[in-house]
């Protein structure tokens, strides 16, 4: 793969998913199907290949397999070196030479963080830290002091704050941190898409955790992947995929500590510095994994009420939300293609809306 330059809770689903996709999707002749199981970015992830040769899906699983590894080191919250040092500089108030590979994602956060309406900040890592959701392993504990939340919300770093002056990156807002984690794993699929298709690979399907990117088809039909239940555990329905497509799904379940009899998620909303309400899981379907991702987690930060002027603002014409008593909101076009397993539960078809601009703030 051509590397970018440089200087828990859903194992369910994620099983179904790929045996979905893997099951599911039929087969046409005797065309193989080469399948790698890895890890990337902390999660579960396959890789499946129609109809390319053992030797050639052993050299390109290998290299996907080693680049995943490389964004791993420069992109993931508390796990990254790279990272800690540019978020270093942001804090003293320097301008740093940020890697390369870190400037896309940056970019597109900031594209993003405008798009929703502020919903999508990824300008708020001290926040996800305070929480302790940067650790490698979720410890539980009490969650953070009213007061402590409090300062880092009046403080209001956002995506804004950041200036990229060629390959130089500086912040306005001391408080600032980038947090790449919610599009992190979506960017990388797509990149790893685009190195599938330089070494003339036409059908494939990549997962990471829980989003994944399809190309053509498995040996003459769809994909067929799963759309969990909004408890993570399940299976709500299936949609079909050829061509190239996006599936991402993020959910209350994911990352999350009990403490007290209470449960708290790693979904924060960046308006009260608190886990997000009103959402149960949002699936959507869009082209690329990355904006897929952006969108899921700005709709599932919108809740019931809001989701469909922050999906017309982004773009997003296929998605799926369970509100807390379990109702399916849904658009038309993902009602239209969506098969349902689980006829029993409530839906509700909903338009994306325009104007997003109330959700600042």
């Amino acid at each position: 793969m051509r590397r970018p330059p440089s200087p828990a809770g859903a194992a369910t689903w994620v099983f179904l998913l790929a045996c979905a996709a893997l099951m599911l999707g039929g087969c046409r002749g005797e065309a193989p199907v080469q399948t790698t199981a890895f890890i990337a970015f902390g999660a579960s992830a396959d890789l499946r290949l129609v109809g390319v040769e053992d030797a050639a899906a052993e050299a390109i699983t290998d290299e996907i397999q080693r680049d995943f590894a490389f964004m791993d080191t420069r992109w993931r919250s508390g796990q990254s070196d790279t990272l800690a040092r540019v978020n270093e500089a942001l804090a003293a108030g320097k301008s740093v030479a940020a890697p390369p590979s870190i400037l896309p994602l940056v970019r597109l956060a900031q594209r993003y963080a405008e798009q929703s309406g502020g919903l999508l900040n990824l300008a708020t890592g001290r926040l996800a830290a305070l929480w302790g959701f940067h650790a490698a392993s979720q410890q539980g504990g009490p969650p953070p002091s009213a007061a402590a939340i409090r300062e880092l919300i009046e403080a209001a770093p956002q995506m804004s704050d950041l200036v990229i002056d060629g390959l130089e990156l500086r912040s306005t807002n001391p408080t600032a941190q980038l947090d790449l984690d919610p599009i992190a794993s979506g960017y990388g699929i797509d990149l790893a898409i685009d190195y599938l298709r330089e070494q003339g690979v036409r059908h494939a399907l990549l997962r990471v955790g829980n989003g994944l990117r399809a190309i053509g088809d498995r040996a003459g039909k769809p994909w067929r992947v799963v759309v969990p239940r909004p408890s993570g555990s399940g299976v709500y329905g299936t949609v079909e995929i050829s061509g190239d497509e996006s599936v991402v799904t993020v959910g209350d379940y994911e990352r999350s500590f009990l403490y007290a009899g209470e449960t708290y998620h790693a979904i924060l909303d960046p308006r009260t510095g608190y886990p997000a309400g009103g959402a149960q899981a949002v699936t959507v379907i869009d082209e690329d994994a990355a904006t897929a991702a952006a969108a899921a987690r700005a709709l599932f930060i919108a809740g019931p009420d809001r989701w469909p002027q922050v999906a017309a603002a982004m773009g997003v014409s296929q998605a799926l939300l369970f509100d807390r008593e379990g109702t399916a909101q849904m658009t038309p076009d993902m009602a239209a293609r969506l098969v349902r397993l689980d006829e029993a539960r409530e839906v509700s078809i909903r338009a994306p809306a325009v104007d997003v601009g109330a959700e600042q703030g």
